[in-house]
């Protein structure tokens, strides 16, 4: 049972004046009374006839996915089983990063109806978003008090990650269709796989001539290459500690996803196979074997609930977790951060391991406060804040020159340029034939 601002207001119309005026002898005492007791029994009458909300059957129909920052629809749907109508207040109970519209509705269902509740979720964080009840008042027609229950009715609705980097896909698609020579636009220089002969045009390299084709024709023909398909694309994402920093108000494992987002669009679309693995000690997801529309679809479920442990990052087992993938040579991709290089000893410790079988790339966010704090020196307070950036920026260009001394490319951006420049780079090492 739960009493109503409407009994505080009928209960206080008898007893302020009373206690206001300071006189509880006599009859005034004596009214005061009958007052509390008159309206004990309107609240008694009011619960016996309010409808029973034990008698609501409960349905919730919600979408299983949604992308962060969209907004759905969740329903649910009452049925008054009982005979007597039923007014009241619905609470359905979801987590505050659900981000529901709004928590409490008011029904009015009549006995052998059903009537939809319907709240929006914009969700503010990814991940699972769930609620198991919904809290039910109903109330008399006084209004004084409610018959209170709370009834069963579990949702779950998965956040998945926005794919905001996808707007930077249909350039970059351009750009593979030129590669492939599926365009007007014929791109110099050899690939790695035999496409064509054409005849010789001013500017072609004369290495591509075939003169044996030649021969047997009255012109001079020339070979036509684009890059290889069916390689193999390894993205291993670092889920330990450090991607749990915040940067452009996104956490660094947020970029990573973006990142590997877009390269696994381009190059599902390219005719590469795609795998990932997110670890930080123990294997927190994998996508294996999957392509086309399903390898989107897996990767963004599999990194939905993922959240970086505050743990440091397993390196040693990486060259093993990539051997499991494949045993060809790939391209590696290590979504990590190289802020300093005492955090980044056991990556530079395996990064020779990789690149003796593989192409090996090494992306990480950088802030872009901290490259801006070098320039500010007005005071004092900026001139320490310059000296720290300054630091910190050589502690990434050691690790950095490491990395490449080892045979590693190193990608550092902030997190609006990390994921195209990781598609550039894809890009840049197919137009070599170093994939």
């Amino acid at each position: 049972m739960t009493l109503s601002g409407r009994f505080v207001g009928l209960l206080a119309v008898g007893v302020v004046p009373v206690v206001l005026l300071g006189e509880l002898y006599g009859e005034a005492f004596g009214a005061l009374l009958g007052w509390v007791g008159l309206v004990v029994v309107l609240v008694v009458v009011d619960l016996v006839v309010a409808a029973s909300p034990r008698a609501l059957a409960v349905e919730r129909v919600l979408p299983a996915r949604v992308r962060l920052g969209e907004t759905v629809t969740s329903t649910l749907y009452l049925t008054n089983t009982g005979s007597r109508m039923l007014r009241g207040v619905v609470r359905d109970a979801w987590q505050p990063s659900a981000g529901a519209s709004t928590t409490r509705s008011r029904v009015a269902i009549p006995g052998g109806e059903r009537r939809a509740v319907t709240i929006g979720l914009t969700p503010f964080r990814r991940g699972e978003r769930r609620t198991e009840r919904v809290t039910v008042r109903s109330f008399g027609p006084l209004g004084l008090a409610a018959r209170q229950t709370t009834l069963r009715a579990e949702g779950r609705i998965r956040v998945l990650p926005p794919f905001n980097s996808r707007r930077h896909l249909p350039s970059r698609l351009a750009r593979l269709r030129e590669l492939d020579g599926r365009t007007s636009v014929m791109v110099r220089g050899q690939g790695t796989e035999f496409d064509s002969l054409r005849e010789y045009v001013r500017g072609d390299d004369v290495r591509s001539i075939d003169w044996r084709a030649t021969a047997r024709h009255s012109d001079v023909m020339v070979r036509t290459w684009r890059p290889e398909r069916d390689r193999r694309v390894v993205i291993v994402i670092d889920t330990g500690r450090t991607q749990a920093a915040r940067i452009d108000d996104e956490p660094r494992i947020d970029t990573a996803f973006e990142s590997a987002l877009l390269l696994a669009a381009l190059a599902t679309r390219a005719g590469d196979r795609v795998d990932l693995v997110m670890y930080d000690r123990r294997l927190r997801g994998r996508v294996h074997g999957a392509s086309g529309p399903e390898l989107l679809s897996r990767m963004v479920d599999s990194m939905a609930p993922v959240e970086p442990d505050l743990i440091e990052m397993d390196w040693t087992a990486v060259p093993g977790l990539v051997r499991q993938v494949t045993t060809q040579r790939s391209l590696v991709v290590l979504a990590t951060a190289i802020d300093s290089p005492g955090i980044s000893r056991e990556l530079m410790a395996i990064v020779p391991q990789l690149t003796r079988n593989h192409t090996v790339v090494v992306t990480s966010v950088t802030d872009p406060d901290v490259a801006a704090g070098v320039l500010r020196r007005g005071d004092r307070e900026e001139v320490y804040r310059a000296a720290a950036s300054e630091r910190a920026l050589l502690d990434v260009a050691r690790v950095t020159t490491v990395l490449k001394r080892y045979g590693a490319d190193v990608l550092t951006a902030a997190p609006a340029d990390l994921p195209p420049a990781l598609a550039d780079r894809y890009l840049a090492l197919k137009a070599a034939g170093r994939l």
